[in-house]
């Protein structure tokens, strides 16, 4: 996981949930609220952590469980779960430490960048406007369809159009094997994050080329 001296990068799209903003306590508390009305047990942060990486529907159905795969059921709760999220997304989730200098620097060194996430569009566009208003995104996608889902390197590919350059002058920062995996389908330099949810040994083996501990550490590549 040597830098990279092939290219000069020149864009950066960036994971959201535990790359860009400390989320998780927001999703467990409303995920729990579903849990408990419909007498589920419910769940710790640490749990939810793992639970996090394919979108909130997946990690829906990882805490129902087994309880009851009724396709019905699943759509009840997840519209009680969304409803109760989108009203408090915001209450305790907070960008990790370093973020807000991260971006600041990117901005003074002219880098675009980007914001691409498995949360529903919505709740991403929401999240973003919300917390880093300031900043001036080429663009911020979320999830509008299950095919489009990382690791499939459709959407990150068409940011790379939206940049105007190759995928090959763009790094790909996330916390996630998923996000590993979205770099290395798309072209990208995939850059993992130890601050996340997932353990950096999860970032190796899904093709992370080089591991940041801190948000600064990204200039060493830069």
């Amino acid at each position: 996981m040597n830098k990279n001296k092939e290219h000069q990068f020149k864009g950066v799209i960036f994971d959201l949930d535990g790359t860009l903003i400390n989320s998780v306590e927001d999703i467990a508390d409303a995920m729990n609220v579903v849990l408990k009305q419909n007498n589920f047990p419910m769940h710790n942060v640490k749990t939810y952590e793992q639970f996090l990486g394919s979108g909130l529907r997946d990690l829906l159905k990882k805490a129902i469980g087994n309880k009851n795969n009724d396709s019905a059921f699943i759509d009840t709760c997840w519209d009680a779960m969304i409803a109760i999220y989108a009203a408090n997304c915001t209450n305790k989730t907070k960008p990790y430490n370093g973020i807000i200098n991260l971006l600041d620097a990117l901005v003074l060194r002219k880098l675009k960048m980007a914001i691409l996430s498995n949360k529903a569009d919505n709740l991403t566009k929401k999240i973003v406007t919300e917390l880093f208003p300031t900043y001036n995104f080429e663009t911020v996608i979320g999830l509008t369809s299950e095919e489009t889902k990382k690791p499939n390197p459709k959407t990150a590919l068409q940011i790379s159009e939206i940049f105007g350059m190759n995928p090959q002058e763009i790094v790909f920062v996330g916390d996630s094997g998923i996000d590993m995996q979205t770099a290395t389908n798309a072209g990208m330099f995939a850059v993992g994050v130890t601050w996340g949810y997932k353990d950096k040994n999860e970032l190796i083996v899904n093709g992370a080329k080089f591991i940041l501990n801190h948000p600064s550490d990204l200039f060493k590549i830069l």
